[in-house]
Order: C-alpha cells, then sequence, then structure tokens
C-alpha cells in the first residue's frame, strides 16, 4: 500500500503532466496513442495532415518525403547522405548548396538544408557578391568555360560566377560554368529522371543494376550477378576496366582515361591495340613499326623482324637492347616517345612534320602552336 500523502504526489504530478501536453501545439503532439501498442486515436486523415507541411494539398507528401507518419508524428528515415530532423523531416544536413567545392562558398552557414549569407553575399549558395568590382570584360572572363563560351550558354554571368537557367525551378542546371543539365537524363515517355531506375549525374544516367540505356529505360532479361559473370575477364576485372558491362554483354571505350584513343575490343575488352603501337606520340598511328600485324594487343611480325614491336631488324648488328639504349639517351623513352627506333637510329614522327626532330626526337615545337597555328601565340 502507497502512503497517502505519496498517493497525492502522484495526482498532482498527472495533472501537471496533462496540462503540459494539452498546451503542446498539435501538430508536435508527440502521440496520441492511449497505451503503448494500443490503436491511434486519431483519424488516418487527420494523421496525415498533422504530417503535412502547412500548406500542402491532401495528398501531398507525408514528412517531406523523408519519413514515415505514426500517428501524427514524423520518424524520419535516411535514403541520402546526412541526417534528417526537424517536426516535420524538414532539415537535412550537408545538403546546402556549394560553390566551386566549398559549401555556402564559403561566405555563409548551412542551416536546415539552406545558406545564410554573411553581409554583402547573396545567391543560393552566397556565391554572388552583393556590390561589383569587376569589369564587364573581366566578369565575362571568370564566366568562360574550357570551350570560351559564358556559362556554358545556359545561363547569365553576375560578376564573374554563373547563374545557370532554372525556369522550371527545379535546379537541373548546375555546375560552375553551368555545365551540367540534368535535364538530359529525362525519359521522353515516363518524364521521370532516368526513368526512374538510376541516378543522373552532370546530364549522364546511371542505371541501377538490370538496367541499361541512355535513360536505363531498358531491363535486362538475366539477373545482375550473371551480367557480370559474363563481362569479367580472366584477371577478374570486369571488362578488364576498359569497358561498361550492358546486360552481360561488354561495351568496349574508345578512349581511356588519359585521353588516348585505341582500338579496343574483344568478348571482355581484353584486346587494346595501343600495345602494339611502335611509337607513344598519339599523332601516330604506327603499329607494329609498320613490320608486323597486330592481333589482340601483341604483334606479330614479319620475316626479317623481332621485337615486342617488331621494332628491331635482324640484319642489325645490335642487340635490342642497345639499340634502344641508344635512341633513349637521357629521355624516358626510346626516342623521346615521338619516334620509331630502328638499330639505334630514331625516325621521328608524323614522318615529314619537321616540327619534331633531334637525335632522339626531343624536340617538339608543336607545343608551341596553341593560339590559332601561330607559334608561342607569336610571343
Amino acid at each position: 500500500m502507497c502512503p497517502p500523502g505519496f498517493r497525492h504526489f502522484l495526482l498532482l504530478a498527472s495533472s501537471l503532466l496533462l496540462a503540459g501536453l494539452s498546451a503542446v501545439p498539435q501538430s508536435f503532439s508527440p502521440s496520441l496513442r492511449s497505451s503503448s501498442g494500443a490503436p491511434c486515436r486519431l483519424s488516418r486523415a487527420e494523421s496525415e495532415r498533422r504530417c503535412r507541411a502547412p500548406g500542402q494539398p491532401p495528398g501531398g507528401a507525408l514528412c517531406h518525403g523523408r519519413g514515415r507518419c505514426e500517428c501524427g508524428v514524423c520518424i524520419c528515415h535516411v535514403t541520402e547522405p546526412g541526417t534528417y530532423f526537424g517536426p516535420l523531416c524538414e532539415c537535412h544536413e550537408w545538403v546546402c548548396e556549394t560553390y566551386d567545392g566549398s559549401t555556402c562558398a564559403g561566405h555563409g552557414t548551412c542551416d536546415c538544408g539552406k545558406c545564410r549569407c554573411d553581409a554583402g553575399w547573396s545567391g543560393d549558395a552566397c556565391q554572388y557578391p552583393t556590390n561589383c568590382n569587376l569589369t564587364r570584360k573581366k566578369s565575362n572572363q571568370m564566366c568562360k568555360n574550357s570551350q570560351d563560351v559564358i556559362c556554358s550558354n545556359a545561363g547569365t554571368c553576375h560578376c564573374g560566377r554563373c547563374k545557370c537557367d532554372d525556369s522550371d525551378g527545379n535546379g537541373l542546371v548546375y555546375g560552375k560554368f553551368c555545365e551540367c543539365d540534368d535535364r538530359e537524363c529525362i525519359d521522353d515517355e515516363t518524364e521521370e529522371i532516368c526513368g526512374g531506375h538510376g541516378k543522373c549525374y552532370c546530364g549522364n544516367c546511371y542505371c541501377e543494376a538490370g538496367w541499361h540505356g541512355d535513360k536505363c529505360e531498358f531491363q535486362c532479361d538475366i539477373p545482375p550477378w550473371e551480367s557480370k559473370r559474363r563481362c569479367t575477364a580472366p584477371d577478374g576485372r570486369v571488362c578488364s576496366n576498359r569497358g561498361t558491362c550492358v546486360c552481360g554483354e561488354c561495351s568496349c571505350h574508345d578512349v581511356d582515361p588519359t585521353g588516348d584513343w585505341g582500338d579496343i575490343h574483344g568478348d571482355t575488352c581484353e584486346c587494346d591495340e595501343r600495345d602494339c603501337r611502335a611509337v607513344y606520340d598519339r599523332y601516330s598511328d604506327d603499329f607494329c613499326s609498320g613490320h608486323g600485324q597486330c592481333n589482340c594487343g601483341r604483334c606479330d611480325c614479319k620475316a626479317g623482324w623481332y621485337g615486342k614491336k617488331c621494332e628491331h631488324p635482324r640484319s642489325c648488328l645490335l642487340s635490342a637492347e642497345e639499340s634502344i639504349r641508344k635512341c633513349q639517351g637521357g629521355a624516358e623513352l626510346p626516342c623521346s616517345g615521338r619516334g620509331k627506333c630502328e638499330c639505334g637510329k630514331c625516325t621521328c614522327y608524323p614522318p615529314g612534320d619537321r616540327r619534331v626532330y633531334g637525335k632522339t626526337c626531343e624536340c617538339d615545337d608543336r607545343r608551341c602552336e596553341d593560339l590559332d597555328g601561330v607559334v608561342c601565340g607569336g610571343w
């Protein structure tokens, strides 16, 4: 049995608790369940109303689409980097706008997913100065992309910073120079980004496993694990790291990450004709030194020639090692990577081009021709 004084204390505490709960706004009420595990005392319509942002019509997203609604209370969940919080899951850490790699351009603070700009700065990412001290010419120069196009023709220049077109208010055009246009990822039929089966990054769709196509519009007829198995080369690399696996078939890249062109082929992109190239200069298409046939990256030499790239004549009195050493001189590559080495002598490439010369092809005047074909820009 409880002492009478303790019972009075419990009644007083209960009264105060009920009074406190009645003072809390309905939209922030923790729950209206009579007890743990008991059914909710709110109607479904009322529960959803409390989980919906003010002003949203019935049927609108609950908890900003970032959580589930339980008896008028939002239970936030995480499906993207960061943390959702707030009574209606309206806040998302780490998602404030960035400019040139800096959150809020370094001129503001991130507060509940929005930039609060410092004095003298404005914009979604605090990227625009209130007062501009740049000339129009200087401003436009700062807004040009690598092709010398102002804001990639997809925005306007404001004090050396691009403001990307956003007539629909969906922010699909972005980037320092408005170079990314995610409208390219919208499927014409479904009007969804990447057909709802992938993610769009800078105008390119990256499809979920089992889907492919420019807009991820096609579904594979084999499971993802089988697709990967078929695309895996003997060395364990998918498409030999030189292609993309699409439904069990490798689509080989025409160009590697360094920018060098090559003829890449094979069931798992295992063949790379660049391995047969006699010279390292991208201006040359000379394979197997012109003295053999390239078969899946291996040179089969004609009679009278040998070497990994058929570069050494059998009539030469020098060994292959001595020949290469003479052609290399003080450079890292034979003929400085700009010519063909035969019996210790370099033939510079391209043939007949006098801009590449020297005993080991060490001089390359093409590097000076940068501006409208004028050597060193005329300076």
